[in-house]
């Protein structure tokens, strides 16, 4: 679980990417959710864009993919969702320490 400090960092550091994955009118699917995975376990953070034809409602899809790719729903800004997950082999974000 994150700290509103560690999102409000994640959101900062996710302010540049562009996203990177489209959820259309098919919505959330297995092979989706899987591909969010494996891209997160290489970048820790990513965006994925829910476009306009997306028939489900943006904060299910965003919670959806959060739960199927086993990561943390930073933002969920417009259309657009920001997902952190940290990698087991490829560590490269450093979040502030959680205080008390």
């Amino acid at each position: 679980m994150l700290t509103g400090k560690q999102k409000r960092f994640l959101r900062a550091e996710a302010h540049h990417l562009t996203p990177i994955f489209q959820v259309g009118k098919g919505g959330v699917n297995d092979e989706m959710t899987k591909q969010i995975r494996e891209a997160l376990e290489v970048r820790e953070l990513i965006k994925v864009r829910i476009l306009d034809n997306c028939e489900e409602d943006k904060h299910e899809v965003a919670e959806a993919l959060a739960k199927g790719a086993h990561a943390e729903l930073v933002q969920l800004i417009g259309l657009t969702v920001v997902l952190y997950k940290e990698s087991r082999n490829q560590k490269k974000i450093v979040l502030p320490k959680a205080t008390k």
